[in-house]
Formats: structure tokens, sequence, C-alpha cells
């Protein structure tokens, strides 16, 4: 899998993210902090990671800044990305199951690596729920986005 990784500061938890996305396979495209030269701005960052999700050039992203809050109110501006901050594995699992996110916002600040393990194991182990009105609900979204865009 194809996943875009952004975050605003180059910490610890950040560089073990790349490291165990990588590990598990995926092809890493990191943003911001994690690459020399590139704009870090969280804004900037999580908006870039988040285009490659809403164009088709990556399955899924991470986004990650301090809190967590600013990369997942960037990446939801585009339209088509599904961004959910969760920083427990359980919020992860139900963001993938009812809200079929594609974009997992992580803090920077709050998140340990055990807890990051904990966070991925469970994002990458669910799937979109089938249920009907789960899938209702993320169909609003994308409608949503259509309204807020004019197409």
């Amino acid at each position: 899998m194809r996943i875009s990784v952004s975050s605003d500061m180059d910490e610890p938890v950040a560089r073990t993210l790349l490291d165990e996305l990588r590990e598990r396979g995926h092809d890493v495209r990191a943003y911001g902090a994690l690459t020399p030269g590139d704009d870090p701005r969280w804004a900037v960052c999580s908006e870039a990671a988040a285009r490659e999700v809403a164009e088709g050039r990556a399955d899924q992203a991470v986004v990650c800044c301090w809190t967590g809050t600013g990369a997942s109110i960037a990446a939801n501006k585009v339209p088509g990305v599904r961004a959910a901050l969760c920083t427990d594995a359980t919020t992860a699992d139900g963001a993938r199951r009812w809200n079929d996110a594609n974009v997992l916002a992580l803090s920077l600040r709050l998140t340990s690596v055990p807890l990051l393990t904990e966070i991925l194991d469970a994002w990458f182990a669910a799937a979109p729920s089938e249920d009907p009105e789960d899938r209702r609900n993320v169909e609003r979204t994308a409608r949503l986005d259509r309204l807020r865009t004019g197409t």
C-alpha cells in the first residue's frame, strides 16, 4: 500500500512511524519536516499528504502535528479525505470501520511508540463497514464535500 506521511516536526515518534510503515511493507512518501527542504508548516504538509490520497496517488495518509488537531483539520479540507484524529487503538478501529477514514491524524505529543504500534495495528486490521447505515453516513460526507466544492 502507498502511504503519504506528513509531520510539522522531526520528532522521534514521526521517524518511528516512517520506519514502522516501511517494516510493514508499505511504500511511504514523506512530507514536511520529515523531508529536508520541504515546507514543515502543518497546514501545508498535511494538505500535501491528503491530496495524494484524494488524487489517487496514495491509498492512505498519516498526518502529524503536536496535537494532531491542526493536521486533521487541514487534511479534512481536501475533498474526498476523511481524516480521523486517533489517540488510541479503539478510536482507530472505529474510524476505519464506521467512518471509512482514509487519513489517520496523530498527535506527536500524546503518541508514544508502543501506542503508535497499537494504533497502526488497529487501523490496518479494520475494514470499512458494509452496514447500510454506516455506508449512508459515509456517502453523506461525500455529498457535503460536493456541496462545499460545487462539484
